[in-house]
């Protein structure tokens, strides 16, 4: 995983992967660039929008695409123990570090504190992107295989007032929960309240519907016995005013044959009414001597006063009394 190339006297003579070889020191120079994915850890503070340090942690991934090109910018010489007579990986290290730092601190200094906390995705995908176009990584030779960010966090007082703050508004959250927890049983009571008022008030409402009801039934009773009354009464009327008329009817009528049977006495009595009741009497030819007596006791009795003296004598009335007893 080490590219290689062989100097000889300011020439290359030989470069490559993984190459072997013998050389002569004095007139040769060896530069050794690893060309693995290397992941570079990184540490770095910005300042946010309300001026309140973050310490910013993570790490970088990458891998040096083209040796040549990194190995004209920067030493990466060993000696004949293979160890490299410069540091210049840690200028590469730093260089992407501070590229990426670059690629941070705008975007922190227009957050505030609570944000920037919360923002590590986006650190991530902004330090990303400003590596991947950077033109001073691409100078290096250098690909950037991902970004992650690690924490994000503030300085030690100000966490404590996070914490403290936080706390805060998860208590004031907590009494709130409580409050409407209680609030809510409280709710839940009245409308269990209200629905038995509601409920009370059905029944009573029903009750009521049906008093009405049953008052509706015995008014409609009434007016039905009324009515029955007054139809009975009207067929009484009319039955007694048949009667009535019948009556009236029948009285004219006898009242007419008593007339018409009065009419014929009368017109059969008409001619006796003239006649004398002598002669009537005689008429009747009645041969009893004792009426004939008494008729003419009669004719005295009216001719009394011009009668003196009247003799009867007692074998007539003797005569008579006697028939008058053996009748009885």
């Amino acid at each position: 995983m080490t590219y290689v190339f062989h100097y000889k006297n300011g020439n290359i003579k030989r470069e490559g992967r993984g190459l072997s070889f013998w050389y002569f020191s004095p007139n040769s120079s060896i530069v050794a660039i690893p060309i693995g994915s290397n992941d570079l850890p990184f540490v770095f503070n910005e300042s946010t929008n309300d001026y309140q340090t973050v310490t910013i942690q993570g790490q970088i991934s990458y891998k040096i695409s083209n040796p040549k090109t990194l190995a004209d910018v920067l030493d990466f010489t060993v000696n004949e123990s293979g160890q490299y007579k410069k540091s210049d990986i840690e200028k590469l290290h730093q260089r992407i570090i501070n590229e990426a730092q670059t690629a941070t601190s705008s975007f922190i200094h227009d957050i505030k504190l609570k944000d920037a906390i919360r923002s590590a995705k986006s650190i991530e995908e902004r330090i990303l992107k400003g590596l991947q176009s950077s033109q001073a990584v691409s100078m290096l030779g250098v690909s950037i295989l991902g970004a992650n960010i690690l924490a994000v966090t503030a300085t030690p007082e100000m966490a404590r007032a996070l914490e403290t703050e936080t706390r805060e508004k998860l208590q004031q959250e907590a009494d709130q929960a409580i409050y409407e927890r209680r609030n809510f049983a409280v709710e839940q009571e009245r409308k269990i309240r209200e629905s038995e008022l509601n409920t009370e008030i059905a029944v009573e409402e029903k009750q009521k519907q049906i008093a009405e009801k049953k008052m509706e039934s015995e008014v409609q009773q009434a007016e039905n016995n009324r009515k029955l009354r007054e139809m009975k009464l009207e067929a009484d009327i009319a039955v007694e005013n048949q009667r009535k008329l019948f009556i009236e009817q029948k009285t004219d009528n006898d009242k007419k044959e008593a007339e018409t049977q009065g009419y014929v006495s009368e017109t059969v009595l008409k001619p006796y009414k003239e006649i004398d009741w002598k002669i009537l009497t005689a008429l009747n030819n009645n041969s009893d001597p004792k009426f004939n007596i008494s008729l003419a006791f009669r004719q005295l009795a009216e001719n009394a006063e011009k009668i003196g003296n009247l003799n009867i004598s007692p074998d007539l009335l003797d005569s008579i009394l006697n028939n008058k007893r053996h009748k009885r």
